[in-house]
């Protein structure tokens, strides 16, 4: 009995060192306030003359972070990022028409971003393709890496951007 005794007040005043995912009500709002410091308009650097440009901009009194993706200036699609009660969600407006919702997922970083899906309104699943992940790589604040995931057809496609902001 005595050596449990010793090992417990060892091993309570020794920290472990292993990273743990925090879960998602724990993260949202540290990683909401992550995700403002994204407001600006961001280019692709892999393509620089291409004319995407995504803007991200706070509304509704800096609770809601809106992600615009911009066309030759024409808007392409929306992504709001808002807190729901102790969570963290997307809503991404796509131009097939459906509004996948994406909720966030456990992380042990804060500039580890990563939503998965939750639900979705006007979704025909079998018609369309739907986004079923989302992810941000922030540990970088002059490139971000933004990795998305589509589903169609019960298969999934992903995509990466790599980011950064525009000088203009």
């Amino acid at each position: 009995m005595l050596r449990i005794a010793a090992f417990l007040s060892v091993s309570a005043a020794v920290p472990l060192c292993v990273a743990t995912a925090q879960t998602p009500a724990a993260m949202a709002a540290p990683t909401f306030a992550a995700m403002k410091t994204l407001v600006g308009t961001w280019l692709v650097v892999d393509k620089p003359t291409s004319s995407l440009r995504i803007r991200f901009y706070l509304t509704a009194g800096g609770t809601v972070l809106v992600e615009s993706w911009e066309r030759s200036g024409q808007p392409y699609s929306l992504t709001l990022y808002h807190r729901d009660a102790a969570s963290l969600i997307a809503t991404h407006y796509c131009p097939q028409g459906n509004q996948p919702r994406l909720a966030l997922m456990p992380s042990s970083r804060v500039n580890d971003v990563r939503f998965s899906f939750r639900d979705a309104t006007d979704l025909d699943a079998e018609r369309e393709a739907y986004l079923t992940a989302l992810a941000f790589d922030l540990s970088n604040p002059k490139l971000i890496v933004r990795r998305e995931s589509y589903r169609q057809h019960g298969l999934d496609s992903q995509s990466e951007l790599r980011l950064v902001r525009d000088p203009s």
